[in-house]
This record gives structure tokens, C-alpha cells and sequence, in this order.
């Protein structure tokens, strides 16, 4: 199962498994994010590389605004797939 949603702090909460299933869902809720943002990946299980592209299509429109995500919370296993894929320098 997978979850996006803003908490009551206003970050965006990722949770479950974020693969190719649940991409267009992503998709369609980080299309709406205007504006600097924190993204809390605690429950995130795991990520596919079409999650990473969900998240990374995100990050280039905020930059280009001077903005960004800001990852946190990400597991071992989470954070190794940020790293070995090279979006560790990006996010």
C-alpha cells in the first residue's frame, strides 16, 4: 500500500512501497506542490526508479523556481537507493 499526503505541518508524507502502480497517484499529488517543501520518507518501504523519476521531474520544476524538496527521514534502504542511483546530489 502506498500513501502521499500533507501532515498537519504542511510535509509531504510519503508511506508504503512507491513503485510503477502507484506513480500516476504521486504523479497527480506532487503536480500540485508549488513551493518549497519538506518530504518526510519515515514510512517509506521502499522506491522504485519510476518513484525516483516522479520525484526527481518535482525537484527540477521547483528548482527552476528557485525552490526544492527537502528530503528526510529516509531509511538505510531508502537512503542506498538515492546513493547508488546518484540522486543523492540532487535532492
Amino acid at each position: 500500500m502506498f500513501d502521499v499526503r500533507y501532515a498537519e505541518s504542511g510535509e509531504i508524507v510519503l508511506s508504503g512501497r512507491f513503485d510503477a502502480s502507484q506513480a500516476q497517484q504521486a504523479e497527480a499529488f506532487m503536480d500540485g506542490v508549488m513551493e518549497s517543501c519538506v518530504v518526510d520518507l519515515a514510512g517509506l518501504e521502499y522506491i522504485s526508479s519510476l518513484g525516483l523519476g516522479v520525484l526527481l521531474k518535482t525537484q527540477k520544476r521547483l528548482m527552476a523556481r528557485g525552490g526544492g524538496l527537502k528530503l528526510v527521514n529516509a531509511s538505510r534502504h531508502v537512503r542506498d537507493v538515492f546513493h547508488y542511483s546518484g540522486f543523492d546530489r540532487i535532492f
